[in-house]
């Protein structure tokens, strides 16, 4: 038998209030599809706007390939804007891929699906079943979109008006809805147009499924998150701010909606029969707690303000594993997975993965590169008809300054340029969500030097400079946000404060966010906060009240039942961590660190194998992640006994600290011994001949290489310090080579310290305090900030001798997240010892 496959899609759909309804009867249908199949959370991605996640959801990508980045787009030789189209998604979706093979597809409602592509099946697009003529007059039937067209005429008498519908229909969702005067509230019309379109969608899809030959149906259903957006803030517990009247009202409408779902579920899943595999999917939750909004910011696309992050799936047929949970599913892995079960290869370009842990007998996954590059018949619009809507709108406006053709007006242009803005402030947040920080960057300064009052664009923009470590950049951000509007005063302070924090001055940070936490309560971004620099500060009890604070208003918040988890670690609760932190991956799996301090919890556990197992992981989803790497050389060295695992690790290691030379610099007596013996003992190689020997003045070593002292005429040696660490002293580094890149980690300390160490090893300690020598070296450091920020291939960090020794922890700290946590941070600090800083002001 052909293997046949069912995707449904409720937009909006949320766990949270599926449970209660399950728990009280109320969704039979889907109880009866939980118990006989598998079901999780599934990630969303950002930003959650529709028409982006289902095309994710439709070809495993994130938006930045596949195109479509919002709601609109630019009309194409004409000006103005529409809602976007199919023709605007740069990649080949799911049913394009079956369509190749030979598989008929049906495919309703999809968003977007406009118009219609040429499939082996049929497509009903999004824009066919939607009423906007009044009752009684004729119902227009979009161009294009019903395929083939000739199905168009006999699909359209299953489409229903929101006026042909009835008391009966309405009351379910609405029992008082006689008492509303309809002139002054909209609700019910509201309802009727929902709950319409949910109906000319089920009447079509089981048309299909009865009448036509289909191996794939794929079905779209807004109407949950539509319901939600109009009534979800009357849904009970009864917010201060909705009146008693439109809480008795409107109370019903969600727990309705879902009703109403279940029963068209019911019917769908009898027409599939008992050899489909269905899977049932949102792309996201929504709020249904206190966190629910009842006034939105001005802002474009604000509903999406009202999403959870987590929408549900839920999978059951041939093969599935049942009544078990499944973790760690992304919108993205959808198509990777149906594409495994109909025994296809997955594309190493999408950005998802097959979710093997729902299927008993794990599906053979085999990959190509790319599906785009495969030739041959997918069931699409021919390449003319497919659109870029920015190379649109740039054709249109050179075609206009060209004169070749009349300027589509003011108000067209304007919208135009609007939308364009829109689309690139989504394509910013796609880059910034999936870590291409720098192409995030450029496309907000240009959004900003557009309109430069956005606080959206001026808070992302600072965002992005506080990854690229352009700490300059964001004060001058909010510098210029404190003077334009005092509301926002408490979003500054966070930021402020998350500033303070990325350049280590904690306690800095801690008064901002205190403050902001005055202002604003409420915000939980604030506590979020306020437990990682409680954390720095090693305020364990601190953070973990911090956390739980958050978790008492948002009790799916995965950072947040992290932040417990290694709080409670901190404080040697190694249990009550692990299940925190687990909690934390059931929610969001890939989730690195996550990972890697569950493996440390179950390290002091003493569940070696586990631990192995938790920072393998880590590394899966992180491969640079030096720390575990380090702790997995460590377990398969002492207690796992796994030599060729430990050796493989090792030579990662070793390749992962090639590329780079580490510098360590500062002025003789700054406090540079100290810092590669630091080094040293954290587990980095050093360079050094020890052609110095140990002294009363340093004695621990000196850990010079001599050949350093002749860089001025040669630097060939350089090529042994690959990967290593290196001293060289801040006169000589104007002289470093630009073919390597240097990490310099530059040691400062008070110059009078500095210059009287200096006499007291040249044995001087009692002459003058010799003024020119200082104010020299004074010089010099300003000539090595200068030259330091003009060269593409230095990065330079400043560590202060006094705060390393009075701040071991902290300063350690920073110094590893600058070598990229390459160091162990407990054996490193070993060799700080306080008693050698005996020259003191």
């Amino acid at each position: 038998m052909k293997k046949k496959v069912l995707l449904i899609g409720w937009d909006a759909a949320d766990w949270k209030i599926i449970n209660d309804l399950l728990d009280s009867g109320k969704m039979p249908a889907l109880e009866a599809l939980v118990n006989r199949g598998v079901i999780g959370n599934l990630a969303t991605l950002d930003p959650p706007l529709s028409p982006m996640l289902w095309t994710s959801i439709a070809t495993g990508m994130r938006a930045d390939k596949h195109g479509i980045l919002g709601f609109t787009e630019p009309v194409p030789d004409q000006g103005g804007i529409r809602p976007v189209n199919v023709t605007t998604r740069k990649v080949k979706a799911l049913w394009n891929i079956l369509h190749h093979e030979g598989y008929k597809s049906n495919v309703v409602s999809w968003w977007p699906s406009h118009p219609a592509e040429p499939l082996h099946g049929v497509m009903v697009s999004n824009l066919f079943y939607q009423a906007h003529q009044e009752y009684g007059k004729k119902w227009m039937i979009p161009k294009g979109s019903v395929y083939p067209s000739e199905l168009t005429r006999k699909l359209s008498s299953y489409r229903i008006h929101p006026a042909e519908l009835t008391e009966a229909h309405l009351l379910p969702f609405v029992p008082q809805a006689a008492s509303i005067n309809q002139e002054k509230d909209r609700g019910l019309a509201a309802l009727a147009k929902i709950t319409a379109d949910a109906a000319s969608v089920q009447a079509i899809s089981t048309w299909l499924m009865e009448h036509t030959e289909w191996d794939f149906m794929a079905i779209y259903f807004d109407a949950i998150d539509h319901y939600c957006h109009s009534f979800m803030k009357y849904r009970p517990p009864k917010l201060d701010t909705i009146t008693d009247e439109m809480f008795n009202l409107y109370k019903e409408v969600v727990d309705g909606a879902y009703i109403f779902h279940d029963m068209m579920l019911e019917r769908l899943v009898q027409l599939a029969g008992e050899e489909t595999t269905i899977m049932l999917i949102s792309d996201h939750g929504f709020h249904s707690d206190q966190q629910r909004i009842v006034a939105l910011p001005k802002f474009p696309a604000a509903p999406a303000y009202e999403h959870r992050p987590y929408g549900i799936i839920c999978m059951a047929g041939p093969d599935m594993k049942q009544d078990e949970r499944i973790y760690g599913a992304s919108l993205l892995d959808i198509t990777p997975t149906i594409l495994s079960i109909y025994g296809l290869p997955v594309g190493k370009d999408m950005d998802g993965k097959v979710l093997v842990n729902a299927f008993e007998h794990i599906p053979p996954v085999s990959v190509i590169p790319s599906w785009e590059l495969v030739d041959g018949d997918f069931g699409m619009h021919p390449a003319h008809k497919q659109e870029d809507p920015h190379q649109s709108f740039e054709a249109l406006k050179q075609l206009v300054e060209l004169g070749y053709i009349e300027d589509p007006g003011e108000d067209k242009n304007t919208a135009m340029q609007r939308t364009m803005n829109e689309l690139d402030y989504n394509l910013s947040r796609v880059y910034l969500s999936s870590g291409q920080v720098d192409k995030a960057a450029d496309l907000l300064e240009k959004l900003v030097k557009i309109n430069d009052s956005d606080l959206r664009y001026n808070l992302d923009l600072a965002n992005c400079y506080l990854h690229l470590r352009k700490f300059t950049e964001v004060k001058q951000i909010i510098l210029k946000l404190r003077e334009s509007d005092e509301k926002i005063k408490p979003n500054l302070d966070l930021l402020e404060g998350i500033l303070m924090a990325f350049v280590n001055k904690p306690h800095a940070a801690l008064a901002l966010l205190k403050q902001a936490e005055e202002s604003s309560p409420g915000l939980l971004g604030i506590h979020l906060e306020l437990g990682k620099v409680y954390l720095n500060l090693r305020r364990y009890q601190d953070a973990e009240q911090a956390y739980l604070r958050v978790l008492q208003v948002d009790d799916s918040n995965a950072p947040a039942y992290h932040g417990h988890g290694l709080s409670l670690l901190r404080q040697g609760k190694y249990r009550e961590a692990a299940e925190q932190i687990l909690t934390a991956i059931g929610l969001i799996y890939f989730f690195p660190p996550a990972h890697y301090h569950l493996g440390e919890a179950l390290f002091y556990l003493g569940k070696y194998p586990e631990s192995a197992q938790a920072y393998e992981i880590s590394l899966t989803m992180s491969p640079k992640f030096i720390k575990a790497r380090r702790w997995l050389v460590r377990l398969y060295k002492d207690y796992v006994k796994n030599e060729a695992k430990k050796e493989y690790h090792e030579q990662i290691l070793h390749t992962l600290m090639k590329g780079k030379i580490t510098i360590v610099s500062g002025l003789p007596r700054s406090g540079t011994s100290m810092m590669m013996q630091i080094l040293e003992a954290g587990g980095m190689e050093v360079l050094t001949d020890q052609s110095r020997q140990a002294d009363t003045h340093n004695p621990n070593g000196y850990y010079e290489y001599e050949k350093v002292k002749k860089l001025t005429q040669d630097h060939s040696f350089l090529k042994e310090a690959d990967g290593k660490a290196i001293k060289v002293i801040a006169h000589l580094l104007k002289f470093l080579p630009k073919e390597y890149d240097f990490r310099i980690i530059f040691m400062k300390r008070d110059m009078y310290e500095i210059i009287q160490s200096q006499q007291k090893m040249l044995g001087r300690s009692e002459d003058a305090f010799p003024v020119a020598i200082a104010s020299a070296f004074e010089n010099e450091l300003l000539k090595v900030d200068v030259w330091q920020k003009k060269e593409p291939n230095v990065e330079m960090l400043y560590v202060n001798y006094k705060d390393i020794i009075k701040n071991p922890y902290d300063e350690l700290h920073r110094v590893n997240d600058f070598l990229d946590f390459c160091l162990d941070e407990e054996e490193a600090i070993k060799r700080i010892n306080e008693h050698l800083y005996r020259t003191k002001r």
